[in-house]
């Protein structure tokens, strides 16, 4: 993949966004409203999203692996980065198939994509364990996940209708 310098400007503010987001959301966290370990929004997944749709996988890939280790070197918490790392390949992997398939729109991908993560995100538990306990909870975190992807996906969709509203406008000026 070679990127131009207006590539790798956008992947630079799309990574420093997905950045952004996830601290917010690391602020507020959902575990208030929701008490189950694990469970988050997962706001940075409207950049991959974003960018999966917009300027392909290769540039979704590069800022997702991006955000994923300042993220976790920002934080501190390089223990997270195996988490963060293997729940965000899952999810854009299953994410670039689904975009393939006609019938599904975004928020059918943002679901599978959602759903993919927590299975990536238990893979890393059972790889940090050494044991299979962490399966027994995947069913909870696939269920929230139909409600977190539907968010994300909701966004992501509000976010393409008005980038073509912004097209219709006049150029101003």
């Amino acid at each position: 993949m070679k990127l131009t310098t207006k590539d790798l400007t956008q992947c630079a503010m799309l990574t420093a966004l997905a950045l952004g987001l996830s601290w917010t959301e690391s602020a507020f966290p959902l575990s208030a409203l929701i008490p189950l370990p694990g469970v988050r929004l997962g706001l940075a997944n409207i950049v991959t999203l974003f960018a999966l749709y917009v300027f392909g996988t290769p540039s979704a890939l590069l800022i997702l692996l991006s955000r994923c280790l300042l993220g976790s070197t920002f934080a501190g918490n390089m223990n997270a980065l195996i988490f963060s790392v293997l729940g965000g390949v899952a999810a854009l992997a299953c994410m670039t198939a689904l975009s393939h398939c006609e019938r599904l729109s975004v928020y059918g991908v943002s679901v599978g994509g959602a759903a993919a993560h927590q299975c990536g995100q238990i893979a890393a538990a059972m790889l940090t364990l050494g044991n299979s306990a962490p399966l027994y909870y995947l069913p909870v975190l696939l269920f929230v996940s139909v409600f977190t992807g539907a968010v994300t996906g909701l966004i992501v969709a509000f976010l393409f209708r008005a980038l073509d509203a912004a097209k219709a406008l006049p150029p101003v000026g």
